[in-house]
């Protein structure tokens, strides 16, 4: 039999299938016997163990040595460990992705646990007689699920089993499991992608493209204010929403029936989305606004400023926000000025320069634009690169500027006199309004130091919108 080493601190070793981390447990023995702690959230996150929620906990009691399992892929994240005796075990890449196939062993004793993510194949074969085999799961057994197997005599994979499978019991359905070559790799779980057919959505559509597992859902696809929005989806098989959605009627927001439009589609139909996300373990990505701040600060904003919205669309916004931020796994970002495919600032002041009219353009409101495809590629960025989790401002980078200032950059851009343009403060623009106006910020300048610390360049500004009247000129949608 094999001895437990007693007191070995708490640490973790990667292995070369990404998210599969092997964690040795200290285990406290005298004369009466051992204690460990065998899962321990508070300790074992602050080490980089995923926060898995698990909801279930399962045990395998094996009577003799040599009993073997099967490689089984789960739709489902595991914490494996022994309570006694000692296993062999082996475990496969069966996700898609440029890791499938990669093959990782160990033995497996009271001293040491494993965290096998979603996808991997797990099997295990034991050395010790009256062994028990215990795992922690995230999700509850369903008839549904969807599981990848691989033959355990498989040659690819070619696995150095200790006690040859010729003289040991292995089910016939284990015998009879394919191939490595025949093996459907695992796919990720589900993106859905909310607001779709918006400017955001659009983008994300481009960044992310049409893969089986990448979900694009406009309000009539799914209606997120829907009394049954919690059993719309299969929502364990989700692992990212991405909520592009959002009311930015702005002045309409003031209006009773805009109002009521905006706090549902901006702040209760984000708390219905957090608490889904929270329920099964999905990352939430949120779009805000600067609109949730007054716009009197001295020098940029940074993440954590406070709340100080002016209008009912701030309002909105900002409740969004802290409904999103109850999610265990959230991204925020904030945006300014956001432009991309459809009708926008740039494109109305490229058409006015090409019909001949001289606008009138508000000089005190001060920001960034936010090009479409920026926001876009931040969300990937934070995705892939698992940044924590957080608020985090999103503008494209460079000076900031009035919206006169970007008027007359688009001018001249396109070829025409910037001087057409002219200055107007924001009361001078809406005096003679005659419907509901909504308060601006006088100051949308958001900070980037955050972003740009998880290694996220956002795009140079002026470079973006030479590049986005290039697009425009070509016929993109006309201007």
């Amino acid at each position: 039999m094999g001895e437990i080493e007693f007191s070995k601190p708490l640490a973790q070793t990667p292995t070369p299938i990404p998210g599969l981390v092997v964690f040795d447990l200290p285990v406290h023995g005298d004369s009466r016997g051992w204690f460990k702690e065998n899962w321990q959230r508070e300790k074992m996150t602050a080490l980089g163990l995923p926060d898995f929620g698990p909801v279930q906990n399962n045990i395998s009691f094996n009577d003799a040595i040599g009993t073997t399992r099967g490689i089984h892929a789960e739709p489902w994240d595991k914490w494996v460990s022994v309570a006694t005796g000692r296993i062999f075990g082996a475990w496969v890449d069966l996700r898609e992705g440029p890791t499938f196939g990669a093959v990782f062993t160990a033995e497996i004793d009271p001293s040491r646990a494993i965290f096998v993510p979603r996808g991997v194949g797990n099997s295990y074969q034991t050395l010790e007689a009256d062994t028990a085999y215990t795992y922690l799961v995230n999700d509850h057994w369903s008839p549904d699920a969807e599981y990848a197997f691989l033959n355990l005599a498989d040659e690819t994979a070619a696995i150095d089993w200790p006690i040859p499978l010729t003289e040991v019991e292995i089910s016939a359905k284990d015998k009879a499991h394919p191939r490595l070559a025949d093996v459907t790799p695992v796919a990720p779980r589900k993106t859905l992608v909310l607001g779709a057919g918006g400017q955001l959505g659009r983008a994300l559509h481009a960044a992310l493209g049409d893969a089986a597992h990448i979900e694009y859902a406009t309000r009539a696809d799914l209606d997120v204010t829907s009394s049954d929005l919690a059993t719309a989806r299969r929502w364990r098989d989700y692992g990212t929403i991405i909520n592009a959605a959002a009311y930015t009627a702005v002045d309409t927001a003031e209006t009773a029936e805009g109002r009521a439009a905006a706090w549902q589609a901006n702040a209760a139909s984000v708390a219905a989305l957090a608490r889904i996300a929270d329920e099964h373990g999905i990352t939430l990505v949120h779009v805000s606004s600067d609109y949730v701040f007054d716009g009197t600060a001295d020098g940029a904003y940074t993440e954590d400023a406070a709340f100080s919205p002016l209008g009912v669309y701030g309002q909105t916004k900002a409740a969004g926000d802290i409904a999103a931020a109850t999610v265990a796994r959230h991204y925020i970002l904030r945006t300014s000025w956001v432009i991309g495919e459809g009708n926008n600032f740039v494109r109305t002041m490229a058409s006015l320069a090409e019909r001949g009219i001289d606008p009138k353009v508000v000089s005190d409101q001060i920001g960034r634009l936010t090009f479409t495809d920026d926001i876009a590629a931040a969300i990937t960025h934070l995705l892939t690169t698992r940044a924590p989790y957080g608020t985090y401002n999103v503008t494209s980078s460079g000076r900031a500027r009035s919206w006169a200032d970007i008027a007359r950059d688009v001018f001249r851009l396109a070829g025409h006199d910037p001087a057409r343009v002219s200055d107007v403060t924001t009361v001078e623009y809406f005096a003679g309004a005659t419907t509901p106006v909504a308060p601006r910020p006088l100051n949308s300048v958001l900070d980037l130091t955050k972003i740009t610390a998880t290694g996220f360049a956002p795009g140079d500004v002026d470079a973006g919108l030479a590049a986005y009247l290039a697009d425009v000129g070509e016929g993109a949608g006309g201007v």
